[in-house]
Parts: structure tokens; sequence; C-alpha cells
């Protein structure tokens, strides 16, 4: 089940180290391992569940999110985040796209199973830290196509608490071609897209749309929203080119117990990028952070007369 277990340790202060257990290798449902971090303070005490969902062309390490992970872990959380087992990195290659096969045979019910998989994980008996973490406590943050996975699986399993999305999408069948463009992917069985960073051609398999329309009542984001029971929050920043601010506010229509955190004139990604080598954040990112917290932390989250909450 572990192939590597990488162990640190940062103090905090003389009582308390923050303990960080990487590229621990969760087995799957679909023949590729989910990698995954846990990022906790070593205080004794169960701590409630940050699960973190990447988005598209995303991994765990992506810019910022380790950062992300060692402050909530430092706030009382035990974070954990992983790679989606499909999303073209390896255990090898945790950090880069070189098993671009996996990438091409991904879709939307494998990244559901797999962050089923990390849940059911973390509440097997036998689980190792046990005694770190409060189950009762699970919040789900994703960031764009994690965002709408995460909403999807929120509406689906009630061990879920509360629900976060950054820069999430709205719709999963609107991103495919149509018409021509789709017949041609048909007729050829995959199509490219490319890594804007990397400059790669990353392959698309057919099966991603079939399986899509196999499971659209399932896949269909707005649908999963209306069906919440649990306090969401949907955070958005104004310049976002990459998934405009119409979702976040089509989320909140959707969303019954809903918070809104706009960011004015941040990007996709908050001002952060790949690597991030600083030891702070931008502003976007640390006024999302806080906000973030702020919500997690709130014993009680729902919207006074369904209207968002000044932050």
């Amino acid at each position: 089940m572990i192939r590597k277990l990488n162990l640190f340790k940062k103090k905090l202060n003389p009582h308390m180290e923050l303990i960080k257990k990487t590229n621990i290798e969760l087995k799957g449902k679909h023949g590729k391992p989910i990698l995954t971090d846990l990022i906790f303070s070593s205080e004794e005490k169960p701590k409630p569940v940050i699960i973190f969902c990447h988005g598209y062309k995303g991994f765990k390490d992506w810019g910022a999110w380790n950062l992300m992970a060692e402050t909530c872990a430092k706030k009382g959380y035990f974070f954990v985040k992983f790679n989606f087992s499909h999303n073209g990195t390896s255990p090898e290659y945790p950090t880069e796209f070189m098993d671009i096969e996996a990438f091409g045979d991904n879709n939307y019910t494998k990244e559901l199973d797999d962050l089923q998989s990390v849940i059911d994980w973390l509440h097997q008996p036998g689980f190792e830290f046990k005694e770190h973490l409060d189950t009762s406590k699970i919040n789900l943050i994703g960031h764009s196509r994690g965002g709408g996975i995460a909403i999807i699986k929120a509406s689906e399993d009630d061990r879920i608490n509360k629900l976060v999305t950054f820069s999430s999408i709205s719709d999963f069948g609107s991103r495919f071609p149509k018409g021509e463009q789709l017949e041609k992917w048909k007729k050829k069985g995959v199509n490219y897209v490319i890594n804007s960073r990397t400059k790669q051609q990353l392959p698309h398999h057919f099966q991603f749309y079939t399986n899509f329309k196999e499971n659209e009542d399932r896949l269909t984001i707005s649908k999963a929203t209306k069906s919440l029971k649990i306090p969401h929050l949907i955070v958005h920043g104004s310049n976002d080119t990459s998934v405009p601010i119409s979702a976040s506010g089509k989320l909140f229509e959707w969303s019954p117990l809903t918070e809104l955190l706009l960011v004015e004139s941040a990007d996709h990604v908050y001002g952060t990028s790949h690597p991030w080598t600083r030891n702070d954040f931008p502003i976007a990112f640390k006024y999302v952070l806080d906000g973030t917290l702020k919500f997690l932390n709130q014993k009680d989250s729902s919207p006074i007369d369904g209207k968002p909450k000044d932050y």
C-alpha cells in the first residue's frame, strides 16, 4: 500500500512540531496509485480534516499548495492533499507529466473514485495517525476542476461537513468540443491539449467524453450543488481567465447554504505560480486563505437570510 514514505518535522514552538508525511502510495480502484501527503501538528489531539483536490493539469505539489497545507496545519488542521491517480504524474515524477497515457485515460468518475478512496482510507480503523484526526469534521477544498469534483462528492457523501471551492467550474459538459470538432475527436479516438507550462501535447482519449455521457446525471454540477446540505464557501477572482467569474454566480445561485468570497483583480490561482519559492503568499491568496480558515472555523457557517457574509 505504501511504496515511499518521507518524514519531515518543522518546529512550531518548543512543545509542538509540524509533521509531514509525503508521497504515500494509496491503492486506488483503477490500477494507478494515489500519491498522498499528510501534514499535521504533533499536538496529540484529534484535529479537523481538510482534504484538498487539485485541478486540471494540476498536482498536489503545484505552486503554493505546500505552503497552504503547512499554514492550515499550523492552525490546527489535519491537511491531506493528493494527486489524482490519472493526472499524468507518477510516483517517480510526482510533479511532471511523464505518464501521458494515464492522462489520456483519466475521467471524472475516476477522480470521484480517487477522492472516495482517500476519504475511506482516513476512516479505516487501522489508519496509522488515527489519534491525530477527527473524522467527524471533514472539510473539502477543491480548485478549478477539483472544485467540481469536490461539489459532487460532498453531495454524495454525508461524512463531509463543509465545502470550499476555489475558482470552480460550474459545468463539466460545456467543456467538451461540439459539432464537427466532436466528430473529429470520435473518429481519431484522441484529442490533444497543450500544457502551457511545459508545452507538452497531452492526450484526451474519446473515453473521456463517453464516460461523461454515460454518467451525465451524476456529473451534472448544478444538480449536485442544489442538493448540498452543508455550508459552502465559493471563492473566485474577478480577473480569472480560465474559469469565468460567472461560474461562481451560478454556484452561488444553486448552493443552499452558501457564502461568497470574490477577490478583486485576482486571477485563476490568486497570484501564485509554479514553482513557488517564497515563504509567504501574494496578497490575493492570503486573503483567500484567511477567508477560508475563517469559514471553516465558524461553528455555524449558514448565511443570514441567504446572503453572503462580508469578509
